[in-house]
């Protein structure tokens, strides 16, 4: 009997199941994405697949949209495939042969939930939905830092900075970071306010103004803001610049220190003396110096008292000393001050001393001293008037002293600790003595009624003075201890036999010397002695050459007696002498003298004559 029951129970739920499992089977199914994510601007497809059982074809398919608990038909499909579009969406829709719905040109209006219906007779009706997700990304978000400046002592908790987010769907969030870390509303110390605004658009804008209390620490601190978003799933950020806020705290240490540094100011240079405080704004500065009896001098009118700098120029000895800068806090008129002192280094009483001092004479020896006072340790060079380094150390000796050396040597004075200070002495070393010719342009070769210049050139001092025996037209230049005149003249005859002399006197004496003058041939006249020269030693060689053709021949002996006739004097002998210069003359004139030498009467030697031409 319970076997019975049992087996029957059994049956009865198997044949619930089978029914079940039946109508499943027979009822369309349909199946859609949840959710579908698309960016403003783009296009939007949602998938509608479906299943109809026995596969069997669908009656009509109804894609639309749930607005307030409504349904609002976009496109009705019958089994035709031929889409019925509704007025709202005309343009932007469109149904694909999958029968996927698309969506164009998305805006955030169409952030819905889209529902596909597909009737398919006697297997019923099935439909499913997917949510349309639209997102903006938000734009760049901007910072405005608060342009007045936080004061520390502030009771009321002030503003930072404002970050504001624009046209962006959905909303998104807003977070405040200083120096990297991001803050938390705290009570009395840290506080945000957000504002949302949905324009026409429908796209969202987001302000945020941070509020907080700051420290004199916070004068360096960068603020800034990240906005954060979804898109696609996938939460996004961006962050602001960093921007930083002016902070107002009172000074709580000063420093005053000279510029240059105080070690290194010299004489005649340009001071600045700077005070600082860490307080901002700076407070009000002033200026003191310290006088006898420990008063102080106001000096505040000679400098900057908002940028809290004295200038001081060109200082000298007297300004050194003790200087104070003062500062005034306006906000709790609370005072600090510092002090610096002020070493001025200088160099003074530079002294040259010459040993010995009397007048100095050539061949003499000098000893030059030099000294000077200073705070800081001193170094001496000595140079001569052209700049030149001729010796080191607070003295300089010259033995054996001549006019050339004779100079103006100055004593350099400086201090190798303090680049730039430095003082000389300049003092005269002069060798006296009477005056001396070191050049004269002598020999000189003239011609007669030339003009010429005479050159005379001596050293000596006192300064001497230079005179001419002759008269012309003188002209004078010094150089160092030199003295030179040139004196220009016409050559004449007197001047060219006498010369010229040139005399130099001082008071300690004179010294002259002679210019000789020599007379200069044309070259005219030099040929003309040449060529008679020439001819004369032509004459010489042809005299000799018929002398002794004639000795040869026997016809001049080369006796003492030969030797008288043709050395006498006699006006027969000599017209005989002078005919030679013919060559056939000479030949007849040596045969009319006899064998020995002896002359004949006239007739004789007309006769001889006579047979020698027959």
């Amino acid at each position: 009997m319970a076997g019975g029951r049992r087996a029957a129970g059994l049956a009865l739920r198997w044949s619930c199941c089978l029914l079940l499992c039946c109508a499943a089977a027979s009822k369309v199914e349909v199946s859609m994405p949840a959710v579908v994510d698309v960016e403003s601007g783009d296009t939007a497809r949602i998938e509608c697949n479906f299943y109809i059982p026995g596969n069997g074809s669908y009656t009509y398919i109804n894609w639309s949209y749930i607005d307030r608990n409504n349904r609002v038909r976009l496109c009705h499909i019958t089994g035709s495939g031929i889409p019925e579009e509704s007025t709202e969406c005309k343009g932007r829709l469109s149904v694909g042969e999958d029968k996927a719905l698309s969506i164009s040109r998305v805006t955030v209006q169409d952030a819905r939930t889209f529902v596909c219906q597909v009737g398919a007779g006697s297997h019923g009706v099935g439909e499913n939905r997917t949510e349309l997700r639209v997102y903006k990304v938000p734009e760049a978000p901007e910072i405005e830092a608060n342009s007045g400046g936080i004061s520390v002592q502030s009771s009321d908790i002030p503003q930072i900075a404002q970050c504001v987010s624009r046209n962006s769907f959905p909303p998104p969030n807003i977070t405040w970071h200083k120096n990297g870390e991001q803050l938390q509303p705290e009570e009395k110390t840290v506080k945000i306010l957000a504002t949302l605004t949905r324009e026409s658009s429908g796209l969202y804008t987001v302000s945020s103004t941070l509020f907080a209390h700051v420290t004199r620490e916070d004068r360096n601190s960068l603020y800034h803001c990240t906005v954060h978003y979804w898109l696609l799933g996938q939460r996004r950020a961006v962050e602001s610049q960093q921007v930083n806020v002016t902070v107002f705290y009172p000074a709580q240490h000063v420093k005053l220190h000279v510029m240059p540094s105080s070690a290194l100011v010299k004489e005649g240079d340009d001071v600045k003396l700077v005070c600082e405080a860490d307080g901002n704004p700076a407070p009000v500065f002033s200026f003191y110096k310290r006088e006898l009896e420990d008063s102080w001098q106001d000096l505040s009118s000679l400098a900057d008292t908002n940028s809290g700098v004295l200038n001081l120029h060109g200082v000298n000895k007297s300004s050194s000393g003790l200087y104070k800068c003062q500062t005034l806090d306006l906000d709790d008129m609370r005072q600090l001050e510092k002090d610096v002192e002020l070493v001025v280094n200088y160099i003074e009483g530079v002294h040259v001393k010459m040993e010995p001092s009397s007048p100095l004479q050539e061949g003499d020896s000098v000893r030059l001293s030099c000294d000077a006072h200073s705070p800081v340790a001193l170094d001496y060079q000595w140079r001569d008037e052209k700049g030149r380094k001729v010796a080191e150390g607070n003295q300089l000796v010259l033995s054996n002293l001549t006019f050339e050396t004779s100079n103006n040597f100055s004593c350099k004075v400086i201090a190798p600790s303090v680049p730039g200070l430095e003082q000389s002495k300049q003092v005269a070393v002069a060798v006296q003595g009477k005056p001396r010719i070191v050049a004269i342009s002598s020999p000189l070769y003239v011609r007669q009624d030339e003009v010429v210049n005479l050159t005379c050139k001596a050293i000596a001092f006192p300064r001497p003075s230079v005179h001419w025996n002759v008269n012309g037209t003188a002209h004078e230049y010094i150089e160092n201890q030199h003295i030179a005149s040139n004196l220009t003249v016409r050559v004449n005859h007197d001047l060219l036999r006498a010369g010229a002399m040139c005399r130099v006197s001082n008071a300690l004496g004179v010294s002259e010397k002679h210019i000789q003058l020599l007379d200069q041939k044309t070259p005219e006249s030099k040929g003309v002695i040449i060529v008679a020269i020439i001819v004369c030693i032509l004459v010489v060689a042809v005299l000799g050459s018929v002398i002794y053709f004639l000795h040869k021949k026997g016809k001049i002996p080369c006796g003492r007696a030969g030797k008288q006739d043709i050395t006498k004097p006699e006006a027969r002998k000599d017209k005989i002498v002078v005919e030679v210069k013919s060559d056939k003359l000479s030949e007849e004139a040596g045969l009319l003298q006899g064998a020995n030498g002896e002359k004949r009467p006239a007739a004789d030697q007309s006769e001889k004559y006579i047979d020698l031409r027959n």
